[in-house]
C-alpha cells in the first residue's frame, strides 16, 4: 500500500513498510471472529450524547499518558465539539457493544486534520476499554467502520503513542490485506504517523 497526498504533507518522511504474511493475517481475523462474535458497532443516537462523554473521559485518561491534558475544575477533561457529530456534515458517532456491553467508541469524520486533504475520512477518536483489548476487538471494530465508508481514508497517530502505531500498522494491513508504508508528518510543532489507505466497498 503506498502513502497518498505526500505532496500536501509538511516535512513528511516515508517509513518503513510493515508485513503480515497471509497466514498471520488469517490467524488474527480467526482469533478475532471466535472471541467476539456479539460485536456490534452501532450509529450512536443524540439522546446517547451522554454516554459518548463518559467513555472519552475514560479515553482521555488513557490518552493522557502521551499527551498532557488538563482536568477541568468540574474535575472533567471535557471533549469539545461532541455535539456537532449530530448536527455537523460528515461526522458520524459511533458506540460499541460486546455481549449487549459497551466495550468502545469510535468517532469518524471527513477531512484531513494533518494533511489538508477534504476529502479523506479520519478515524477521529477510537476507544476501547481495556478489559477487551489484545484480543482482537480493536481489528474487528475498525474494520466494520471502514468497511461503511468507501474511499480514502486516514489515521493519525502521536509519534510517541508507540502501542497505538503498532496497533494501526496490524489492523489497517488486515484489513487491505496489503503492507502499510506510513508517513511522519510535522505540523504545528506536533510528529504525528500517518496512515493512507483506501476502503474499496461498503460492508
Amino acid at each position: 500500500m503506498s502513502a497518498i497526498w505526500l505532496h500536501q504533507l509538511p516535512a513528511t518522511i516515508v517509513l518503513e513498510p510493515t508485513f503480515l504474511g497471509p497466514r498471520q493475517m488469517s490467524t488474527v481475523r480467526s482469533r478475532a471472529a471466535k472471541a467476539f462474535a456479539h460485536l456490534e458497532v452501532i450509529r450512536a443516537r443524540p439522546e446517547q450524547e451522554s454516554i459518548l462523554a463518559n467513555l472519552l473521559e475514560l479515553y482521555a485518561y488513557d490518552f493522557s499518558e502521551f499527551k498532557d491534558l488538563e482536568l477541568g475544575t468540574d474535575g472533567r477533561f471535557g471533549y469539545s465539539g461532541l455535539a456537532h457529530y449530530w448536527s455537523g456534515p460528515g461526522r458520524h458517532p459511533f458506540l460499541v457493544w460486546v455481549e449487549g456491553k459497551l466495550a468502545g467508541l469510535v468517532l469518524v469524520k471527513r477531512g484531513s486534520e494533518v494533511s489538508g486533504n477534504d476529502t479523506v475520512w479520519d478515524v477521529a477518536e477510537f476507544f476501547v476499554l481495556r478489559r477487551y483489548r489484545r484480543r482482537g476487538l480493536g481489528t474487528q471494530i475498525a474494520s466494520q467502520v471502514w468497511g461503511q465508508f468507501p474511499g480514502p481514508w486516514e489515521v493519525r497517530v502521536m509519534e510517541s503513542n508507540v502501542p497505538a502505531r503498532d496497533f494501526w500498522a496490524h489492523a489497517i494491513s488486515i484489513f487491505t490485506g496489503e503492507a502499510i508504508r506510513p508517513v511522519r508528518v510535522e505540523k504545528d510543532g506536533k510528529c504525528w504517523i500517518l496512515f493512507s489507505f483506501e476502503s474499496k466497498c461498503a460492508a
